[in-house]
């Protein structure tokens, strides 16, 4: 820690210096704490000035210190806080850049603020489960009013200090300035420094006309939004405690509340994906100061719908992008599904025309491979099939410059063998989009046996700037999302043979917390993409078993919501999945083909032959070393596929769970003789971390 105490002609200046953000581990709490305790022991000193170099003020508690005994050391935030309060000379907080969180607290226990233009505010608590346990569901709302702060502590949205600033009667800001926050701040304390009583914000009283009425309401809006998440509802109860008790008995029963919500499973599923996300951008044996190749322009193979969503990505970043198709006509439809979700987005005010005009601006498109030459990364995204794939990137190996980044967009093809149809292995790496590709978060990194260090630290790179979360996964079939959900399919389809209906499947899986059951999902994605994997995989792999069912559907041609038929029945325009009677009667018919009785099948079963199908080919997928920690599997299953955030992942779920628990239910699947008996034998990582007592994490 590089923090620093100076004094300034009577006014001590006392600054953070933990980069990134000068979070408030026990490092920073006891160096606050010394420097109060320092200035108020100086006649010379007339006024303190508190700030945090470089680019926050302070951007909260150190959260890798939770459930850690580091976290109980003394002092602790509140501690400090209190600290502050009492101190007999102004202490006066110098905000720039970011205040989150913690350090919002410890802005809002100093006697006065300064803040500069462009700092990003909030109380981010409640997206990792827990609450603002310093004083912040007391502290804000008698600085902004009841209204705003419940509604920034509830949701943990930022709001910028401009906004916050002309709010009629607020008092989080004494000034505001443009630049110079800590030179004005000087000044500001100077001006201050005989000012007395000091003003505390313990002693400002919460003024709303009418606040148990409001609170009624918001208690309704919240509860309805929070399903699952008992955060948010606990934030709403502290918030109205600072309405009813005297702050430091509504302090406490924010303490007990944070308390609680501290050692919830939901919490620590919050938590592990925050450093899970982090995590993610980290690779073994590819170190941060990787030089990174320069991506200026941007050239994308196909303007279909995936070919499209990729574009959009770059466009937002404010990267060119040149899209290349064979076919005028696909080109212009590419091109105006392009302009259509702008103009979409323009329309519900979510783009400014300007910014439209901007990106719009940035696209190109051809029809010649010669037009991609001076292309710095090339993005394939055409019809998944290896004979395709291999034309592509033979041409590419002959236009592109050298250095040039080719990725291919496949979801379960052997980018090793694509890489081979090039000159330049080393230069291909996958890339692995999902789809709306605009919309979903997750980019699959395929690493190739031998894809360049700085190939995938560029990727990565350019993955952060076009707000993906990046996942590195080795070279396999399907990689790490669609080979585990492979097994997952095959579950609902043995579930549906024995006894259970899609709509039994699917409901019982989004009561869990999916988004979307593996029915609805397969009619969403089309049906046949699935189809077309399962006939490619027959003579790869003949041992493995499935249920035929999803294969009579398609050999009916119901692909799902694209043709208006698939598991369920679609009404046109409408996207409503409505259970079909002749899929019903379809399924029925197999079960009499196979001489099958079927049996009733309790929603417990279907989800933990699901997920637990998941975890074990999760399991098997790190003893490849396709994923490099069960964390980068987590990031895959809650950025793409929908698993609940709420409880992790799944891998950090069967953790809740416990393995060993896990693993005895895998040994009972086992014995079912419908199902597949050598899939159900527990992975070798899972028993050996049972016999160890050990979980994923």
């Amino acid at each position: 820690m590089t923090a620093r105490y100076d004094v300034q002609d009577g006014i001590a200046v006392v600054t953070m210096d933990t980069p990134p953000v000068n979070s408030l581990g026990i490092g920073n709490r006891r160096f606050i704490a010394a420097s109060i305790a320092r200035a108020s022991d100086d006649p010379s000193v007339k006024a303190i000035v508190l700030t945090g170099h470089g680019r926050a003020f302070c951007g909260g508690a150190d959260i890798r210190e939770f459930n850690r005994p580091e976290a109980t050391m003394a002092p602790d935030l509140i501690d400090v806080i209190n600290l502050i309060e009492r101190c007999d000379k102004p202490v006066v907080a110098a905000i720039h850049s970011i205040v989150m969180g913690g350090g919002l607290e410890l802005a809002m226990g100093c006697h006065y603020r300064v803040v500069q233009r462009g700092t990003m505010v909030s109380l981010p608590e409640v997206r990792i489960g827990i609450l603002p346990g310093a004083s912040g569901t007391q502290r804000l709302p008698r600085l902004l009013g009841l209204e705003m702060a419940l509604n920034m502590i509830v949701t943990g949205d930022t709001v910028m200090s401009e906004v916050l600033a002309e709010l009629p009667g607020q008092k989080l800001f004494d000034k505001f300035v443009e630049r110079d926050v800590v030179a004005e701040a000087v000044t500001f304390a100077r001006g201050i420094a005989e000012r007395r009583p000091l003003p505390r914000v313990r002693d400002l009283r919460v003024e709303h006309p009418a606040p148990e009425a409001y609170l009624q309401f918001a208690r309704n809006m919240v509860a309805a939004s929070s399903k699952n998440y008992p955060a948010p509802l606990r934030c709403l109860d502290c918030v109205a405690q600072s309405t009813r008790m005297g702050f430091d008995a509504a302090l406490a029963y924010e303490r007990e509340a944070v308390t609680e919500l501290v050692w919830t499973k939901e919490s620590a599923a919050l938590r592990h994906a925050f450093f899970g996300e982090r995590a993610a951008s980290k690779i073994p044996d590819v170190p941060e100061d990787t030089p990174k190749r320069d991506i200026k322009t941007v050239g994308v193979i196909g303007a279909g719908t995936m070919g499209g969503g990729i574009s959009m990505n770059f466009l937002n970043a404010g990267i060119p992008v040149k899209i290349l198709e064979m076919k005028q006509e696909a080109l212009d439809r590419g091109l105006a599904t392009i302009k259509k979700n702008y103009e979409s987005q323009v329309k519900r005010g979510k783009l400014k025309q300007d910014k439209y005009d901007q990106r719009m601006a940035l696209l190109s498109t051809t029809l010649s491979y010669d037009d991609l030459k001076d292309c710095d990364l090339i993005i394939e995204a055409v019809f998944e099939e290896l004979g395709v794939k291999e034309k592509v990137f033979n041409e590419l190996d002959r236009v592109a410059k050298p250095g040039a980044i080719l990725a291919s967009n496949t979801s379960t093809l052997d980018v090793d063998k694509i890489a081979a149809f090039t000159k330049r292995p080393q230069d291909v790496v996958g890339m692995h989009f999902f789809s709306p590709a605009n919309v979903m978060k997750l980019l699959e990194v395929v690493r190739g046996k031998h894809t360049a260090k700085d190939v995938l630290a560029t990727v990565m790179a350019i993955g952060k700037k076009i707000k993906k979360t990046a996942v590195v996964s080795g070279v396999c079939d399907g990689f790490i999302g669609n080979r585990m959900i492979e097994q997952y399919s095959r579950q609902a389809g043995f579930l549906l043979d024995e006894g259970a209906t899609p709509q039994q499947v699917d409901k019982a899986v989004e009561k869990f917390g999916f988004a979307m059951g593996p029915f609805r999902m397969g009619d969403l994605a089309g049906n046949d993409i699935g189809w077309a994997i399962r006939k490619r995989r027959a003579s790869e792999r003949a041992d493995m078993k499935y249920s035929r069912t999803a294969d009579k559907l398609c050999e009916l041609g119901r692909f799902g919501q694209k043709t208006g038929a698939g598991w369920y029945d679609y009404q046109a325009g409408k996207r409503d999945a409505i259970p079909s009677d002749l899929v019903t009667k379809m399924i029925e018919d197999h079960r009499k083909e196979l001489g099958i009785t079927p049996r009733k099948i309790s929603d417990e079963e279907i989800v933990q032959r699901l997920v637990y199908a998941l975890v074990n080919e999760g399991a098997h997928i790190l003893e490849d070393g396709i994923a490099s920690k069960a964390g980068d599997i987590d990031m895959v299953y809650l950025t793409g596929y929908g698993f609940p955030i709420f409880r992790g992942g799944p891998m950090h779920y069967a953790g809740q769970v416990g393995l060993y628990n896990v693993a005895e239910s895998m040994k009972r699947f086992a014995k079912n003789p419908r199902d597949d008996a050598a899939f159900w034998q527990p992975a070798a990582l899972i028993q050996k971390l049972v016999g160890e007592g050990k979980s994923f994490d």
